[in-house]
């Protein structure tokens, strides 16, 4: 009786890891699909629902902690950048931070397939998702990123997207961030 009932538990256990394991393959955690959502939906208001204290500022921008941040994140801020001509700010968050190449390779692998298989609710019940393809980190250069646009015809996210990043930020030192903002024309710029 010990040994059925042994038996009919790790086949249980077994068909949970599983299931848990196919989970992990078809959708990011909720958690994660939420916070990106409202990140998303804050950007059309400038982030300023979910900007929380202000962080000790840099030369050309104020650095604000959001009040929502990605599972599994370090920390994450709001930038509002010192410009006359663009009051636009961006939201970013710190997945890694450390000096192994190859957790900061798993995190910004993880970051990808994460922000690729989300769909976000943006506003009146419409949903979207991030298209893009995560480009391969070469091991001889000191960084890579990769971007995803967010699949919509709405207008506020004409020029919205997300990029995930992996820097080499230093001997030995490793950082993977996930920012969402909005890209200028090149012609804006000038």
């Amino acid at each position: 009786m010990r040994k059925i009932l042994f038996l009919q538990l790790s086949l249980l256990l077994f068909v949970l890891s599983a299931n848990a394991q196919l989970g992990k393959l078809v959708s990011p955690p909720t958690a994660f699909s939420e916070n990106l959502a409202k990140v998303a939906q804050a950007f059309q208001n400038n982030y300023y629902q979910i900007q929380a204290e202000q962080l000790p500022s840099q030369e050309d921008m104020d650095v604000y902690k959001s009040a929502v941040s990605l599972p599994g994140s370090q920390h994450c801020v709001i930038y509002r950048f010192h410009s006359k001509t663009d009051t636009a700010a961006s939201w970013q968050a710190l997945m890694y931070d450390g000096e192994s190449y190859k957790e900061a390779l798993k995190a910004y692998k993880n970051s990808c397939k994460m922000i690729d298989r989300c769909r976000v609710s943006i506003s009146n019940g419409n949903s979207a998702s991030f298209k893009g393809k995560m480009e391969e980190p070469d091991p001889n250069l000191r960084f890579a990123s990769s971007v995803y646009k967010l699949n919509t015809s709405e207008a506020v996210y004409e020029k919205f997207y997300a990029e995930v990043e992996l820097l080499n930020t230093g001997i030995e030192q490793w950082e993977v961030h996930v920012s969402l903002q909005s890209k200028k024309d090149d012609e804006d710029e000038k």
